[in-house]
């Protein structure tokens, strides 16, 4: 059997909570996940057949739209439990502001300011949703994650702001 990939295990863990389609798993992983590991559209759509073929999830009941519920296994359960006590290897940073900005020098000055002055807009809503969601958070896992959001958050403000000044 292949190794579950981090996305996969992402569905598996919200699939736990209960039956869900698609377009819900992409909703709930925005919403569940989304300060820390983004999950897009076409990763849950790619993946959920995938899991279906492994047995570790199975087709539920058919929606409207052709929308199509997935169910998680007994295989998926122990599939997900061995993927999350098993060693995280290390984490990958996937920004695309860093990718920007090494490719900066294909850009004018004016594009480059413009890239810093549109990111350091966006980070500095995003700190303000941080802070909420610490301020909001009621149990210490959620406290700690929305912690370490907002400590991201807050270095990527200041790579922002030490990039403006070279």
């Amino acid at each position: 059997m292949t190794e579950l990939n981090a996305t996969s295990a992402a569905l598996l863990g919200l699939l736990h909570d209960g039956p869900a389609t698609g377009g819900q798993l992409v909703a709930a992983a925005g919403e569940i996940y989304g300060a820390f590991f983004s999950v897009t559209r076409s990763q849950v759509y790619r993946e959920l057949p995938a899991l279906a073929e492994r047995g570790l999830v199975r087709l539920g009941k058919q929606g409207p739209r052709a929308s199509q519920q997935y169910i998680i296994t007994a295989a998926g359960k122990k599939e997900f439990k061995r993927w999350a006590t098993t060693d995280a290897g290390p984490d990958h940073i996937r920004s695309t502001l860093l990718l920007r900005v090494v490719n900066a020098d294909k850009l004018t000055a004016k594009q480059r300011d413009n890239l810093i002055g549109e990111a350091r807009e966006r980070y500095n809503e995003e700190l303000a949703e941080a802070k909420a969601a610490v301020r909001a958070a009621d149990n210490p896992a959620d406290t700690a994650i929305a912690t370490f959001w907002q400590s991201h958050v807050k270095a990527a403000l200041k790579f922002i702001d030490t990039i403006a000044e070279a």
